[in-house]
Order: structure tokens, then sequence, then C-alpha cells
């Protein structure tokens, strides 16, 4: 299926973890698209139809290219531009930071779904999984008592691919992890909530539907929006 649009579409949802994965890709690499916020309990037609398993995010790229894995649209929108190096770790390498992210989205976010939502679950101790979701995060406090940030002393891939969930493991009660999450695991999370990027990826859009206004992420100024518009006419 092809996109009519000259920019991509990202389908997101402002407080899912994975959403915040693909806009902080997205927002760091300065790739510009069109975002459309939805809410889980009436998912758009459109974005069901052109991926059917229903999560977010999705984006719909200009050739019709569909990618609803957040990693892969971090890694698609981080190939082209990467300011930030996040692909090139100060320390280690870009397979490992991928396979740390690839551990902690396992054992960690196993615990972690079962700590949050422990009545969705058949016999699921909230107690014991919290417990469990600690342990799976001792691969992170151990780095963050060498250096400031998983992979040295600036962010990586890995570091903005994990926080969000770390975040939402922090904030199901965050009296507690704050009680007793380890200084440097908390210190870490804290840099990470407060930053620039994770204001400007957490702001609050109006719930898209079917003929709303195009809402551009990250906001540009207007006169860019124009100059945009008049190169898409122009250009058919």
């Amino acid at each position: 299926m092809s996109n009519s649009n000259t920019l991509p579409i990202l389908y997101s949802f402002r407080r899912c973890p994975y959403a915040m994965r693909a806009r902080m890709g997205l927002f760091a690499s300065g790739t510009i698209v069109e975002i459309r916020e939805i809410v889980l309990r009436g998912k758009p037609a459109h974005m069901l139809e052109i991926s059917p398993k229903g999560t977010v995010p999705v984006l719909l790229l200009p050739d019709g290219t569909v990618i609803d894995e957040s990693l892969e649209i971090m890694l698609w929108a981080l190939k082209q531009n990467d300011p930030h190096e996040w692909l090139t770790p100060e320390s280690g390498s870009i397979q490992d930071a991928l396979a740390l992210i690839e551990e902690l989205d396992g054992s960690f976010k196993h615990h972690l779904d079962r700590y949050k939502y422990s009545s969705r679950f058949e016999n699921a101790d909230e107690v014991v999984h919290r417990a469990m979701a600690m342990v799976a995060l001792a691969p992170l406090q151990a780095r963050l008592e060498l250096s400031p940030h998983l992979f040295g002393g600036r962010p990586c891939l890995a570091d903005i691919a994990i926080f969000p969930f770390v975040r939402q493991f922090a904030n199901t009660d965050r009296d507690w992890f704050d009680s007793n999450a380890p200084v440097a695991l908390r210190k870490w999370l804290v840099g990470h909530e407060s930053s620039d990027l994770f204001v400007n990826i957490f702001s609050k859009w109006p719930t898209w539907q079917e003929g709303d206004p195009v809402t551009l992420f990250p906001a540009i100024p207007h006169a860019e929006m124009e100059h945009m518009e008049t190169r898409r006419i122009a250009n058919g």
C-alpha cells in the first residue's frame, strides 16, 4: 500500500513506553512525521489495516513501507541521521547495546508486566514480580556504578530504549522505588525523565480522527510548515 503523503505517518500513544522509544528516535534524528495520537480502545481502521497486530508505534513511510516495531523505528531514523551518536556507544559496541536491550525486553519486561498489571495474569504475585524485576535490573546497576550511562559518559541507544520501561516500573509505586532502588539507577532514571528530549516527546496531542488537520512531530515553526506545504504542492 502506498502512502500519498510526503511525510511518514506515526501512529502513537503518548504513555506507551514502546511509542516513547519511537518518538525519541525520530526526535533525535530530526525526522519530521505526521503524528496520529490514538486511544487503545478505539484504534483507527487505517492503523489496523497497515498493521493488523494493533499495537503502537506504527510508522508508515511515503513509499508504503510499514515499520511496526519500536526499536526498528529508532534504528531506521538514526541510520539516516544520528547527531548524538546513539549508534556508536562510547564504550562497547552497538551489538552490545542491542544485546542489553534484548535482555531487558525479555526478563525485565516479563516481570514488569506481572507487577504493574498483576490482575491480568493468573496467580501473579506482584510483590514477587517486583523483586524479580529488580533482579533483572542488576546489569544496569552494575554498569551505572562505573559510568553515568550504560555504555560510557554519554547516552546511547540502550539508555534511550530501556529507560521508558524503567520509568514505568518506578512509577508503579514511586515511593517504593525511590526507597529501594540503588542510587545510581535512580539518578540515571531521573536524569532521563528531566531531559529536554523526554519533555519534548511527552507533549500532549489531541486524539486523531479521520479528517483532522495534520499534526507534525516534532513541531516546527509555522513559517517552515508553510514552506513545506509550498514544496509539496510544487512537487505534485
